[in-house]
């Protein structure tokens, strides 16, 4: 009996053996659910693909597949582009403090960060970098993502630039000790006239609360009595510099967002009566490509009527994001939740899961639609919501501004359009500036370079520049848009000599939002007032509060 036992165990390994080897890739030894299966399939293709699979690529394709069909903002980040990803909202990154374009296969340095590494090394505007450690750096190879690359590292090594300047032939050579480099957020702050503040926040990161505080400080130098936060083109950031800031404008325990999920409980963000600005006349700026964090502010001020919103409609982008990270550093970006403005509404822009190409183009749609030059054309698709005081908000997508202003196309020609979206606006701004460096750095400020400016006729050297870059010379078309032109141009000239803050301030001394801000502000309207009861309600109003 114990020999006849052992010969079948034996039997049965070596058939249990020979099954596994050759069948395994028709029937798996394991439950074949769903969240096995991609493990599943991944090991056979290793194993049995007619050919030699990089699994890992394949792996680093899939990955954002998957989650585009759960909705449009889950998304994987690959290990090497994390840095990149997250660079603008942890306040600073290290590198050698710079900004750069890249032009003709050449990196040009646009901006040297003042009193940064490349600034204390010696670098100056208008530089090209031609050389990294030895290596050439120029070449129809050279892309942005590389020279971040090359020139970002951790703090306190070096790199070595070969540096051709303005009128030199020889390349010189500078070391640079890379550093913290600060990534700012309030990019903008002064005063709009005597009595009113201006502040513009490009994005909500991890540093955006403190400047803030550092930018009301200054302008309290100037005694203002009133602030315009321009959220235009903020495409959000982190959740919490949205409430931070929320809170130092808002009386004690007014809720500022809730956000919930299928796995996320209920929480709410509320006000802790904190706040040094309570009582300040308040105007928020926002438009279409104001999103996600930006609405948590203009939601906030708007549904605790607490100020004035001027502008278009929001993005609608009211799905909340969880980074999770994987061992190899890359990471997912998944959606945990939505978040809710105090009247209870979910801004989000309807969606439809693994289908992006109508909310890709959402925004190109709302153009043609008409939205962007009228009020009417606004299509409200979610129910109707009430404020703190009774007036009548709406969800499904963006928050829609107490006062609008149309974007104007009066002057708008085929001709200005292909200049700006071909980049040549930019390309000539950048090469004038090069060419004429020398007198506009005598030019201290944004007054001065306007006046200089406006006697340079610059959209007529411009037109002779793109005529030679193929884009065809349309005299009565110029003609029509020369104060866009103009604009455009000196605008971005004025940014490549003065820096971010003196191009807003250009842009701004003939923006009809600023405009509408200050008349809103010199006709004590920027608390919203209570509407008025129907007739023949006897003076019965809507009771509903924020909640």
């Amino acid at each position: 009996m114990p020999v006849t036992m052992a010969v079948c165990v034996v039997v049965g390994i070596v058939i249990g053996t020979f099954y596994a080897n050759h069948f395994s890739g028709n029937r798996l030894s394991i439950i074949n659910s769903s969240s096995n299966k991609l493990n599943n399939l991944l090991h056979i293709i290793s194993d049995q693909y007619v050919d030699t699979v990089n699994v890992n690529n394949l792996v680093e394709k899939a990955m954002p597949q998957i989650l585009s069909e759960l909705d449009p903002h889950s998304v994987y980040i690959s290990a090497k582009d994390v840095q990149m990803a997250t660079d603008d909202l942890r306040g600073s990154f290290s590198g050698v403090g710079i900004e750069f374009t890249i032009r003709h296969d050449t990196l040009h340095v646009q901006q040297v960060i003042s009193n940064g590494p490349a600034e204390r090394a010696g670098l100056i505007a208008g530089d090209k970098i031609v050389t990294v450690d030895g290596d050439n750096f120029t070449g129809k190879t050279l892309t942005n993502e590389m020279a971040m690359h090359r020139l970002k590292g951790p703090k306190d090594t070096k790199v070595k630039l070969g540096v051709m300047r303005f009128g030199e032939k020889k390349i010189r050579q500078y070391v640079v000790t890379r550093g913290d480099i600060p990534t700012k957020s309030v990019t903008a702050t002064y005063m709009l006239d005597d009595e009113t503040g201006y502040i513009r926040i490009k994005n909500f990161g991890e540093n955006t609360y403190p400047e803030l505080l550092i930018a009301l400080a200054k302008l309290a130098q100037h005694n203002f009595r009133s602030l315009c936060i321009d959220l235009r083109g903020n495409t959000g950031g982190y959740l919490q510099s949205a409430v931070q800031i929320a809170n130092e404008f808002l009386p004690k325990n007014r809720l500022i967002v809730y956000t919930e999920g299928r796995k996320s409980p209920r929480q709410d963000y509320r006000s802790d009566g904190r706040g040094s600005y309570q009582q300040l006349p308040l105007v928020v700026l926002i438009d279409e490509g104001s999103a996600s964090a930006s609405e948590i502010l203009a939601g906030a001020i708007q549904d605790n009527d607490r100020g004035t919103i001027i502008g278009r409609r929001s993005f609608g982008k009211g799905l909340v994001q969880q980074p999770i990270e994987f061992n190899d550093h890359s990471m997912i970006r998944l959606t945990i939740a939505r978040y809710y403005s105090p009247s209870g509404r979910c801004i989000q822009k309807p969606y439809t899961a693994g289908d992006t190409k109508d909310y890709d183009e959402d925004l190109l749609a709302r153009y043609e639609h008409g939205e962007f030059f009228s009020q009417d054309s606004i299509k409200h698709e979610g129910k109707e919501y009430h404020t703190a005081i009774g007036r009548p908000v709406y969800g499904g997508g963006g928050i829609t501004p107490d006062i609008f202003v149309a974007e104007d196309t009066t002057n708008v020609t085929s001709y200005y359009k292909q200049a700006s979206m071909s980049g040549l606006i930019i390309q000539f701004a950048f090469e004038y500036t090069d060419n004429n460096r020398q007198k506009l750095n005598d030019l201290k400020s944004v007054e001065d370079m306007e006046r200089y400016l406006q006697r340079q006729n610059t959209v007529e050297a411009f037109a002779s520049y793109a005529d030679h870059q193929g884009l065809k010379r349309r005299n009565l078309m110029i003609q029509k848009s020369h104060q866009m032109l103009e604009r455009y141009i000196n605008s971005r000239i004025v940014y490549n000599i003065l820096g971010e803050e003196a191009w807003m301030k250009y842009l701004n001394a003939d923006d009809p939002a600023i405009r509408e801000t200050l008349r809103v502000f010199r006709e004590g309207i920027a608390f919203p007032q209570a509407p008025k009861p129907a007739t023949g309600t006897k003076g019965k109003q809507d009771n509903k509060k924020a909640a």
